[in-house]
């Protein structure tokens, strides 16, 4: 069981850092705190906004929500995915120019981006040869497991 003094630094954290929520679960007690849900093509706010909700769940792991459904890609088009959660990054650098741009030739093995997570840099590479026809998340954005970060069209 969590104290009134872990659960408020938990909602801190989601609002601090804009996640999308948080779930943690212990000897069959399931706590989630749903965070920060950006409206599709909106500005992102310049001043993180607070968590748009805050529950606490104490249900069976079958109680929990289906992700959104996400537009299928074309059949020549290849999605690279997260493979972890953190915080994207679209160059090694601020200074330096992006790994991979939009019309841009990656091969098979070549770095598309970095995903930090607990301040340990993770080069994301190509799965597969073609050209990059979209970046989905914006630079320094947070990202989920499994959520999409490239798509490529497939030579």
């Amino acid at each position: 069981m969590l104290t009134f003094e872990q659960i408020k630094e938990l909602i801190d954290l989601v609002a601090s850092h804009r996640l999308t929520g948080i779930e943690l679960e212990r000897s069959g007690f399931r706590f989630r705190i749903d965070g920060y849900r950006a409206a599709k093509n909106a500005a992102v706010p310049a001043v993180p906004a607070a968590p748009a909700a805050a529950a606490v769940a104490a249900a069976p792991e079958s109680a929990a929500a289906p992700k959104g459904a996400e537009a299928k890609p074309a059949p020549d088009v290849h999605v690279v995915h997260s493979p972890i959660v953190g915080t994207f990054y679209r160059s090694p650098n601020p200074e330096a120019p992006p790994f991979a741009e939009v019309g841009s030739r990656v091969k098979h093995g070549q770095i598309l981006c970095i995903v930090e997570a607990m301040k340990l840099m993770n080069e994301i590479e190509s799965d597969a040869d073609g050209i990059v026809v979209e970046v989905y998340p914006k630079n320094a954005q947070p990202v989920e497991y499994g959520e999409r970060l490239f798509a490529i069209k497939t030579d």
